[in-house]
């Protein structure tokens, strides 16, 4: 396998990373997030129109990319500016549409343009990170569906324009095989939204569902066949945070070490000094596992390693992340923890990434599981 990235991902790299530095200062950042929308409608749609949505779908549902190499390299530059565009909510529900209808695929077309947002609405208040845990019910009515559940934590779900909404169906008992998958316009009757800000800096949304009438095509694939799909569509969006992780990272510990090169005590830059000499060693180091990890998993997207790839990289991101994290506060001392200081604000997308889509114990527990089926 050649891990070595194409031309054209080299270039995606150098041109999303641009964008990132030039474009995206962290004022603007911060600017953005208290907005009603908590990010810039017109940086999204710059960001469209640069191709960094369609790097992430395949020709096919009509992007350009679609590999796990192009999700990571989007990602990566993405976690270097701590961007808040709903580049991961229209990762998770796009990739549940490359499974849909013509229509669907459409739909699809659009937000690859930037014309239109999605939001994945699968986890519920009481789920965590059981991925078949679905109280959420889609009752046959006529020649269509009505839904009634309560999502929670739907990333981004208060300003998407459509909703994969997650289901079941057939007996309407709790079972993972009839777990299925809708596409729901947000502005369908019924549907009501409370938003709120994360602690990071992002949105997320509680989504009520009461009698929401959808028609036979918004079923997204068969009938009871939903939930291989959102394995699907989560390993690439914890991948995607994977990757977001270690962009965030590389910053933290940039600034970290411009800062022991220039604090100085007792008249001497305190990087001089050899017990903080070792500290920075050992983030460097735990960084470029992160780094091989992330690379292991894009390579493994699409192979049967997918799964144990992905939870060896989410357990390692939320071990080591942590660690680099609360390093780079420590040393930067008590400027880290004001707003105006960026490094606090990249530690704590860092750690709250650990939390998102399995944190580490859950995902050691999957290794465990994985290395006994094996």
């Amino acid at each position: 396998m050649d891990f070595n990235h194409t031309d054209d991902r080299r270039m995606l790299a150098d041109m999303a990373g641009r964008f990132v530095r030039e474009q995206y200062p962290m004022e603007s950042r911060h600017e953005a997030a208290k907005s009603d929308d908590g990010f810039s409608r017109e940086t999204w749609s710059q960001m469209a129109g640069l191709g960094l949505i369609g790097a992430l779908f395949s020709e096919d549902a009509g992007g350009f990319g679609g590999a796990g190499f192009d999700i990571a390299v989007v990602f990566e530059e993405l976690g270097k500016g701590l961007v808040t565009e709903p580049f991961l909510a229209n990762l998770l529900a796009g990739t549940a549409l490359t499974y849909g209808n013509e229509t669907q695929k459409t739909v699809l077309e659009n937000v690859i343009s930037g014309e239109s947002l999605l939001a994945f609405a699968h986890s519920e208040p009481a789920s965590r990170y059981d991925l078949a845990h679905v109280e959420t019910t889609a009752k046959t009515s006529g020649d269509g569906y009505v839904l009634n559940g309560n999502k929670a934590v739907v990333i981004s779900g208060d300003t998407a324009n459509y909703l994969v909404v997650s289901a079941v169906t057939e007996g309407n008992e709790q079972n993972e095989e009839h777990i299925s998958l809708f596409l729901v316009p947000a502005n369908s009757d019924g549907i009501h939204v409370r938003s709120y800000p994360t602690v990071d800096g992002y949105r997320a949304a509680e989504i009520a569902l009461k009698d929401v009438a959808v028609s036979a095509d918004a079923l997204i694939g068969a009938e009871g066949q939903g939930l291989s799909i959102i394995h699907d569509v989560i390993a690439r969006g914890t991948l995607a945070v994977s990757a977001e992780a270690l962009g965030a990272i590389e910053i933290a510990i940039d600034m970290t070490l411009d800062y022991l090169k220039t604090r100085k005590q007792f008249g001497v830059p305190i990087g001089k000094f050899q017990a903080l000499q070792h500290r920075m060693a050992d983030m460097m180091t735990e960084r470029e596992q992160i780094r091989s990890a992330v690379i292991n998993a894009s390579g493994n997207l699409n192979t049967p390693e997918r799964d144990w790839n992905i939870s060896a990289l989410k357990n390692l991101i939320g071990r080591s992340g942590r660690m680099i994290a609360e390093e780079s506060i420590q040393m930067h001392g008590g400027i880290a923890m004001t707003w105006e200081y960026a490094v606090g604000h990249f530690a704590k997308r860092i750690i709250m990434i650990d939390h998102m889509f399995g944190d580490v114990d859950h995902h050691m527990e999957q290794i465990i599981k994985l290395g006994r089926a094996a």
